[in-house]
């Protein structure tokens, strides 16, 4: 599941840097995620996102939900079920992750 999706999934604000040039790949974004009173920065490629600030990656939702949360792996499996199960993705959201989606794949 790529980062956005992740993100919009857990119900998580999240804001584009849109000045950020990424130096390697064009893919990358810049992204600022609104997390338990604070700001989480991450460089993230599809799947893989990379927090600066901590200087810790990973790949995937489960490893993200860990890191996000201070969670173990059977923790962060279950809230990202649980959140899938209530997801109701409204025709705005699904029309800014698809957008998303498609310029991660440019």
């Amino acid at each position: 599941m790529p980062v956005i999706e992740a993100l919009d999934l857990m119900g998580l604000y999240w804001k584009r840097d849109t000045d950020f040039v990424p130096l390697k790949d064009k893919s990358t974004l810049r992204l600022y995620v609104s997390i338990d009173g604070g700001v989480v920065e991450l460089l993230a490629t599809g799947l893989r996102w990379y927090d600066s600030r901590v200087e810790k990656g990973g790949g995937g939702a489960i490893d993200l939900v860990m890191h996000l949360y201070r969670l173990d792996f059977v923790s962060a499996v279950k809230l990202l079920m649980g959140a899938s199960s209530q997801a109701m993705p409204t025709t705005h959201n699904m029309a800014r992750s698809t957008a998303l989606i498609r310029s991660l794949s440019n």
